[in-house]
């Protein structure tokens, strides 16, 4: 419906009410009119990062599979054990396929094996929103584990550092009832945390504490809260990256905050306040689609830690 539509329309509805209530019709036409731009700005400025039929903007890349697959082409040692990773943009297991799940288009990763696919594309200062949930099947080694993938984001470097799988990057933990979780890889950031018994845990009012891949603290602190959904149900996960410093939203409700992000893998420590984005396949079938991203300038003041309950 176009303003010239709309207008017509507010007329014909001012035209037909009594006197006694022209003068508040008038000033509820003025404020919707004034509000509409701003809110047809705010929908506009999303754009895709997920066409809907391929995975055009992304690139893959699989570490070695189970001894127990069949991957031509791939050294094994004397007890089968492959010696070298699928690599980039190869998917003989058909890892990642695009499928209609739910009456829309979805990124259907069936977790046989370990891997991401990656944007082509670094970002900052971006708010980033998908959706994700869990399908049925689990893979080898995470056959008795939780579900389990990730959202990277301020990728930097190859894929293959941690584990000979992952990139350097901060991760918005994907995991059944873990959603949110932080896992800082080969970088370090800080939040506000407090420890329980041997983990550390996210507390908008406590000590300001430095997650790196190394004792004593470690790179993992848990999120607040489980908003995750039953599984079945789809999850929508935003993050909000302002600068160095970002935001893990489960459903709606913000789980962590984090703080000055860093990069580590030069001299000295600087900065991390951009990069790729990556999704994990982690021995887990999942489901991920509508994912979009938009500027982010500043960080939304209702999102502010002191404002947290």
């Amino acid at each position: 419906m176009n303003h010239a539509t709309i207008a017509a329309f507010a007329l014909s509805i001012f035209m037909k009410i009594r006197p006694s209530y022209v003068r508040a019709a008038v000033f509820v036409a003025a404020g919707w009119f004034a509000a509409a731009p701003n809110v047809l700005r705010a929908e506009e400025k999303w754009r895709p990062l997920f066409n809907g039929r391929s995975l055009d903007g992304w690139e893959m890349f699989m570490t070695n599979p189970d001894a127990a697959w069949n991957v031509p082409g791939l050294k094994r040692d004397a007890n089968g054990r492959y010696l070298e990773p699928i690599g980039k943009n190869r998917d003989p297991l058909k890892v990642f396929n695009i499928e209609t799940v739910d009456g829309q288009p979805a990124i259907h990763i069936t977790g046989q094996g370990f891997g991401v696919i990656t944007t082509k594309e670094s970002f900052s200062n971006f708010h980033l929103r998908l959706q994700v949930k869990w399908g049925e099947r689990k893979w080898s080694i995470k056959l008795q584990a939780p579900r389990d993938s990730g959202l990277l984001y301020f990728v930097h470097g190859e894929p293959g550092f941690d584990h000979a799988t992952w990139p350097r990057s901060i991760e918005f933990q994907i995991q059944e009832h873990d959603m949110g979780d932080l896992y800082a890889l080969g970088t370090q950031i800080t939040v506000n945390a407090s420890r329980k018994e041997k983990l550390w845990l996210y507390d908008p009012k406590g000590q300001p504490t430095l997650f790196v891949q190394k004792p004593p603290v470690g790179n993992r602190c848990v999120k607040r809260g489980d908003p995750e959904k039953p599984n079945g149900e789809w999850n929508t996960l935003d993050l909000i990256c302002v600068g160095d410093e970002s935001i893990h939203i489960v459903n709606g409700v913000v789980v962590m905050r984090l703080h000055h992000a860093q990069r580590i893998d030069g001299p000295s420590s600087a900065p991390l306040a951009a990069g790729q984005i990556s999704l994990q396949t982690e021995g887990a079938e999942v489901y991920f689609r509508d994912v979009k991203i938009a500027p982010a300038d500043a960080m939304p003041p209702e999102f502010a830690e002191n404002a947290l309950p």
